[in-house]
């Protein structure tokens, strides 16, 4: 597992400490992905019902406050692919 993985890991596991209602993918353009769920927060290629992709620089600028979710999905800074109404309820389980 790349540094970046890991750090994504503990950043999104810090803001999302009792799991997520449904399935969500983080791609970090480069480095790899990382699944949010019930179970928790880990690195791993599986599916889910949404997949949010960004650059490193974006996903860490989104962990640390800097960029609101919602603002870098409307400036094409994330992709998101599947079911939005997860995207949307991830975006408020970060803000």
């Amino acid at each position: 597992m790349s540094v970046v993985i890991s750090a994504a890991v503990a950043a999104l596991s810090a803001k999302i400490a009792e799991g997520f209602d449904g399935s969500a993918k983080f791609v970090i353009e480069g480095e790899g992905g990382i699944i949010v769920d019930s179970a928790g927060v880990r690195a791993s290629e599986e599916e889910a019902d949404v997949t949010l992709t960004a650059d490193a620089d974006t996903f860490q600028a989104m962990m640390s406050g800097e960029l609101n979710p919602t603002a870098a999905f409307m400036s094409g800074r994330l992709s998101v692919d599947g079911d939005m109404g997860t995207a949307m309820r991830l975006g408020a389980a970060l803000a």
